[in-house]
């Protein structure tokens, strides 16, 4: 095994030093990172000089650095048959593939090159997107313009489309959905539809998935102008409803969506989630205003929560936490995360339930709901109303 990384190692170490160095991948992770998937290496050109740049892939948010020549060789060789067990070397010469097996043996393939020329090395070279700017629906909704360039005013929405698309995407896969070919998906408070369309044309149109998607909102203008752009956009699939999160009725579904739903209505929509054995519960909670009025401080934190801003974020974490138990309770594992930067948007925190058919100790969740409550003096919390019935 030992012989095979040294290999794979000194073909880096060469390429990195002939300038044939392409990029590189690790993957088939086994550390204990649980949200760690596989690590991306280039070139990138910065203020001194070349630099290598790891981009930590994981579930629900990337990291990245850069390390010089020497740095980066010796971080692949430290994760190499201890974190990592697969390794793609791509140059302008071959490509190397090295595989480490669990009893101690490996395999390194070496193969003709798949490159023949060396990428754009600049720090802020375009970022390959899931959504076509180009759309249709882009350019009504007027994230765009008629040539499909983005907007200044429209850059952080942009983002947040992609970064939406790419987390609904992996979150589907990592599902019991992930090898459905047909998907029902609701999106309650859909609002002007952005992240609507572009779920439906990333799932249609790119994955080809055999989708169906409603989009459900209170403001009927809005009901109207989004249906007239999905009909000219041909998505025929694709429809937008009048309607309150509490008062919709919701059968057969597999996604529920709920993005910036304001206070209690998150609660409702995930409420309609559990009630119909959604396979998957994706929420952006925004505006949590039903505990803070209800908080008080113990004695030992009355001096934090004193400041109106601390116990605000207090407010909508202990809000958010609740939904998470309540979810666990009802079900489903959960995960809670920001999935987009607070520069792009400052309501970015989402929890996801998945469901699950193994049982839960529902008691021993209650008990940890209660004890929350009694700490910070909450009487009433909407989503466990609406599930004791």
């Amino acid at each position: 095994m030992t012989e095979n990384i040294e290999k794979f190692i000194a073909a880096f170490a060469d390429s990195l030093a002939n300038e044939t160095f392409i990029k590189m991948t690790l993957g088939n992770y086994r550390g204990t990172d649980a949200h760690l998937q596989k690590l991306l290496i280039r070139l990138v050109e910065t203020k001194k000089g070349a630099r290598l740049f790891f981009l930590f892939r994981q579930d629900t948010r990337d990291t990245a650095k850069n390390f010089d020549f020497a740095e980066g060789a010796a971080k692949v060789k430290e994760a190499l048959g201890a974190d990592f067990f697969s390794g793609h070397l791509f140059t302008l010469n071959n490509d190397f593939q090295l595989d480490i097996g669990k009893k101690g043996k490996s395999r390194l393939n070496v193969a003709k090159p798949t490159f023949n020329t060396k990428p754009e090395a600049a720090h802020d070279r375009e970022k390959q997107t899931l959504v076509n700017s180009n759309s249709f629906y882009l350019k009504a909704l007027g994230i765009t313009t008629e040539r499909g360039e983005i907007r200044d005013k429209q850059q952080d929405k942009w983002k947040q489309i992609n970064r939406f698309v790419e987390t609904l995407g992996s979150l589907i896969d990592k599902s019991p959905l992930a090898e459905r070919r047909k998907l029902n998906i609701v999106d309650m408070g859909s609002g002007k539809g952005y992240l609507t369309f572009a779920a439906y044309d990333y799932f249609k149109n790119t994955r080809k998935i055999d989708v169906q998607i409603t989009g459900v909102d209170t403001k009927q203008e809005l009901v109207s102008i989004d249906n007239d752009i999905a009909k000219a956009s041909e998505f025929e699939n694709l429809r937008f409803v009048h309607g309150w999160i509490g008062d919709y009725a919701l059968e057969n579904v597999d996604v529920l969506i709920a993005l910036h739903a304001c206070n209690t209505a998150t609660d409702d929509a995930i409420f309609k989630g559990i009630a119909a054995r959604a396979d998957l519960i994706v929420v952006a909670p925004c505006c949590h205003q039903e505990i803070r009025p209800q908080m008080k401080a113990p004695d030992f934190l009355s001096g934090i929560f004193r400041h109106g801003v601390m116990l605000e974020r207090e407010a909508e974490t202990v809000t958010d936490g609740l939904r998470s138990l309540l979810l666990e309770k009802s079900g489903y594992s959960t995960k809670l995360f920001e999935f987009i930067a607070t520069e792009h948007t400052p309501k970015n925190n989402m929890i996801v339930g998945t469901r699950r058919e193994k049982t839960v100790d529902e008691d021993k969740l209650a008990e940890q709901i209660r004890a929350i409550k009694e700490f910070y003096g909450i009487k009433t919390q909407r989503l466990e109303i609406l599930l004791n019935g």
